[in-house]
């Protein structure tokens, strides 16, 4: 059901659709919550029945920070189920990459990564699954960059376009500071991360994702370690999978939420200078929307 199995899943998709979500409400509610923080803030909401969604500034673009792993990771499965690679393949764990602008080289500092396990490996190989898993779950810019070095962030383009989400742009690596300085950054909206886990929880789009990558990624995505946000705000125990992302006066959260009516769920938040505030507002956010959609 929706790109998951089990049994819990599978009660999930004979559950009879409850009533329609309050999100006249919800919306006033988290209006007030944006104003009152200060910050900018965009929402994407929708159940995967489709029948109810909240769009706030859905197509505002903001700096995607950590959540371009998300399409990161979907390509790398794409091109996994077409043949192109294995996820089994092993990659040497080298510390040097290319900027975009003119082709030097750059390094990454682990002093600035959120992970260290990757550096650990320099010299060494991973399998591209291990570098996924600490892409996603400990959001390693190392496994990340190496990623992107096999797969060409052009691919990536090309399938998060196809998906329908042309609005999230992945032109490059982390941590390329000429292009950071040159404007040339990862950029999304509410509404192109929503898509792409709209197709990842679905698995539903022939020729570039199925139902068997779609449970796999979000197996990886519920492994996520940074759970103060989207999953702060729910019921203890409600499984959800998700992607966040962080820089300097950035925090964001996009999941899916497997509640009794499951959704998707993004939250992105630019202008605070407390990444807590950031994380608070989140969840609080998400709080509201579980509460109107159940």
């Amino acid at each position: 059901m929706l790109g998951r199995s089990g049994p819990l899943f599978a009660a999930l998709a004979i559950a009879v659709v409850p009533p329609a979500a309050d999100t006249g409400d919800a919306r006033a509610r988290i209006a007030e919550l944006v104003k009152k923080s200060g910050a900018d803030v965009a929402v994407a909401f929708r159940t995967l029945d489709s029948r109810d969604e909240l769009l706030i500034q859905p197509d505002v673009e903001f700096h995607a920070a950590s959540t371009m792993k998300v399409p990161v990771m979907i390509e790398l499965f794409r091109q996994a189920r077409a043949g192109s690679l294995s996820l089994d393949d092993r990659v040497a764990v080298v510390n040097e990459f290319h900027s975009i602008v003119d082709g030097s080289p750059f390094s990454l500092d682990v002093g600035d990564d959120s992970d260290a396990v990757v550096y650990q490996h320099i010299g060494g190989k991973m399998t591209l699954r291990e570098l996924s898993e600490a892409m996603i779950t400990v959001s390693s810019n190392f496994a990340t960059n190496l990623i992107i070095e096999r797969l060409g962030a052009p691919a990536i383009q090309r399938t998060t376009t196809a998906l329908g989400a042309p609005d999230m742009h992945v032109l490059r690596g982390v941590e390329d500071d000429k292009a950071f300085r040159r404007g040339l950054n990862n950029t999304t909206t509410a509404r192109a991360l929503m898509t792409l886990l709209e197709h990842i929880a679905r698995g539903d789009a022939p020729g570039l994702l199925d139902s068997q990558s779609g449970d796999e990624m979000i197996a990886i995505l519920e492994r996520q370690h940074f759970n103060d946000r989207i999953p702060a705000g729910l019921p203890p125990g409600t499984p959800v999978a998700h992607k966040t992302g962080e820089i300097t006066r950035i925090q964001h959260d996009a999941a899916i939420v497997y509640a009794k009516r499951p959704y998707i769920l993004v939250v992105l938040v630019r202008g605070l200078d407390d990444a807590r505030r950031g994380s608070a507002l989140i969840a609080d956010i998400s709080r509201i929307v579980y509460g109107a959609s159940q």
